[in-house]
């Protein structure tokens, strides 16, 4: 058996993606920091890392669904051809079995030492995997849908992370809940516009979906995410009187902008949004981003 090939396929590199779940997990203690307990900090810590580990172990199941699911299109794909199963490099039966396993010892891990709603949103984390790449929905081949779908993991895995520390039922606000939604939206919509730009004529050959966009339409729906995005952070910012979420946004947009030149720009810079980081100017912003929003929450208390 071709041990890289199976680490490959079921492609624990993109284990970055689910580090979106400490957003989550930052937000509850951000909006429960005083009623929160210093003794409770180890719990805290403890379980947003076990989190991480069932939220990596649930998206690796689904990129071994997707991996199985897409062998017919990944061939028609310049770089997806080179997959392991689309070369034959490994064996469906066993990528299944890695897969059950995995869904089953993070599921049930999440059943029975996380509350129900940890569980609940785990789940649907698979259940849009599936949704995404199973028929007979496969919402990936449906135009605007598939990105929609795509993108709802930004929400789902917020949960996880907020679900990961919060015990009641008590809910996330949903400005922030969809703004996340629209950001992760966008960066879908342009990955699909980088693929439309780099296969061209043969691009409705890897994805259905790609033979009913335009490049106009993909530029269109970025821009349209873009604006849900601005108008639900300022429903966020002016609900919960932070201040310093206004004064910095012009620092956002400027972020929207980097990613709109990079796909414009160069061709199937999209396609893995984790090397884009690696880009030391566009990391580098990144990080004073995340700077700021850490200033903001340790400085901006909300509602004051």
């Amino acid at each position: 058996m071709k041990v890289k090939g199976y680490l490959r396929a079921i492609r624990l590199e993109r284990w970055p993606r689910s580090t979106a779940i400490f957003v989550g997990s930052i937000a509850y203690v951000w909006f429960n920091y005083d009623y929160l307990e210093i003794s409770n900090w180890k719990g805290i810590i403890i379980n947003t890392i076990i989190a991480f580990f069932l939220t990596w172990g649930i998206s690796t199941l689904n990129y071994i669904i997707n991996e199985i699911a897409d062998v017919p299109y990944d061939i028609h794909h310049p770089i997806k051809k080179n997959r392991p199963l689309a070369r034959g490099e490994v064996k469906k039966t066993i990528l299944i079995i890695i897969g059950v396993l995995l869904g089953l010892i993070s599921l049930g891990f999440a059943f029975s030492c996380f509350s129900f709603n940890f569980f609940i949103s785990l789940t649907a984390l698979l259940i849009a995997g599936i949704i995404y790449n199973v028929r007979p929905m496969r919402a990936k081949e449906i135009p605007f849908l598939d990105s929609i779908v795509e993108s709802a993991n930004n929400p789902i895995r917020f949960f996880i992370g907020w679900y990961a520390l919060s015990k009641t039922e008590n809910f996330p606000p949903l400005s922030l809940l969809f703004l996340w939604w629209a950001f992760g939206n966008f960066l879908m919509v342009a990955k699909r516009f980088s693929e439309k730009r780099l296969l061209k004529d043969k691009a409705g050959d890897y994805r259905i979906s790609l033979k009913k966009y335009t490049e106009k339409s993909l530029l269109v729906f970025m821009s349209i995410s873009v604006l849900i995005f601005f108008i639900l952070y300022f429903i966020f910012a002016i609900t919960y009187k932070l201040q310093s979420f206004l004064y910095f946004s012009p620092f956002i947009l400027i972020y929207f902008f980097l990613f709109f030149k990079k796909t414009l720009k160069e061709r199937g810079i999209m396609e893995e949004p984790e090397k884009l980081f690696m880009n030391l100017k566009f990391g580098g912003y990144t990080l004073f981003l995340v700077l700021l929003i850490i200033i903001s929450i340790l400085f901006d208390r909300i509602g004051e």
